[in-house]
């Protein structure tokens, strides 16, 4: 069974191409996100990342820099959310003083939902502060 997917926004003091890097170059999402990734931004490229001891695995499905890009998601030897099993898509909207980030997860376990959903609050909000046009990185992962 699929629960509803997960949604989340947030702002960022950023143009659209450069916000866009965030989920696509790894050094750039480890910023904001996990202490290890390994990135291939293609089509069918690998989106591996580690996030707090947890192995994320998946693969990028569309790419539309800087307006869109979909990936795979899922863990590491899980039989409930296996990698690649559940899909993510993060739309960059340029708005007056930088970009809105909307972010959609889908085919998650019910049991997984309330999880993820404070997950990726959590880490858009750290994404606003590591992407700002200050230069300020958000406090280490921990």
């Amino acid at each position: 069974m699929e629960a509803e997917p997960v949604t989340a926004s947030v702002f960022v003091e950023a143009e659209p191409d450069e916000v866009y890097a965030y989920f696509t170059e790894a050094e750039t999402m480890i910023r904001w996100m996990g202490e290890y990734a390994m990135l291939d931004a293609r089509p069918d490229g690998a989106f591996t990342m580690d996030i707090e001891g947890t192995p994320v695995r998946g693969c990028y499905r569309e790419l539309d820099p800087p307006n869109r890009v979909v990936f795979t998601w899922g863990f590491a030897g899980s039989d409930e959310l296996p990698p690649g099993s559940s899909t993510v898509e993060v739309r960059f909207s340029k708005e007056a003083g930088g970009t809105l980030v909307e972010l959609v997860h889908r085919g998650l376990p019910p049991s997984r939902t309330a999880t993820h959903a404070a997950g990726w609050r959590r880490f858009l909000d750290r994404l606003a502060l590591a992407g700002n046009t200050s230069g300020v990185d958000p406090p280490p992962i921990g």
